[in-house]
């Protein structure tokens, strides 16, 4: 099962493109944006750590693989923790993608597939843990103050499609 965790931003994701839809579209940074903050501050927020939960979790459970989604998006960040006979199938239906990306898609016109390819798209860490964990694993992950989604499963690869698919 795949399980994904909540981001807080962009983390350090395609700040390349970030910058380009920034001089493009000529937004007012100090304008409330999400809530109480502003644009900026949505961008800028700091990468966020998922080392404590994560530790504790191992403890208690066999985790199969970990992915932090950093530079490379979710389409190129969990293939590294995949075994080559194996995909990744991730459903974006099962989490709430966060305002900053729909701002930066209709910003910078980028496509969907880009977009997981890019950025995190407000999931900034993966964890693959057994089916029969799954229940568990979120159980613990929501008691350490974590946000998490079941995003997908884990089945087998067919001839040399890309690890991570994600529709």
């Amino acid at each position: 099962m795949v399980l994904g965790l909540a981001s807080n931003g962009a983390h350090s994701n395609g700040y390349s493109l970030v910058r380009k839809i920034i001089e493009r579209s000529a937004p007012d940074l100090n304008a409330p944006f999400d809530g109480e903050r502003s644009l900026a501050d949505c961008i800028m927020a700091p990468t966020r750590l998922y080392v404590k939960p994560l530790l504790s979790l191992m403890a208690n459970l066999t985790v199969k693989g970990m992915a932090h989604i950093t530079g490379g998006g979710i389409t190129e960040n969990v293939p590294r923790v995949l075994p080559a006979n194996v995909v990744a199938d991730i459903d974006s239906a099962n989490w709430t993608m966060p305002k900053l990306f729909d701002w930066l898609r209709e910003g910078g016109n980028v496509d969907a597939q880009e977009m997981f390819r890019t950025f995190n798209c407000g999931i900034g860490m993966v964890v693959i843990v057994a089916d029969a964990d799954a229940a568990n694993a979120m159980q613990q992950l929501k008691a350490a103050g974590e946000n998490v989604s079941q995003i997908g499963v884990i089945r087998a690869r067919n001839g040399d499609e890309h690890q991570t698919q994600v529709k």
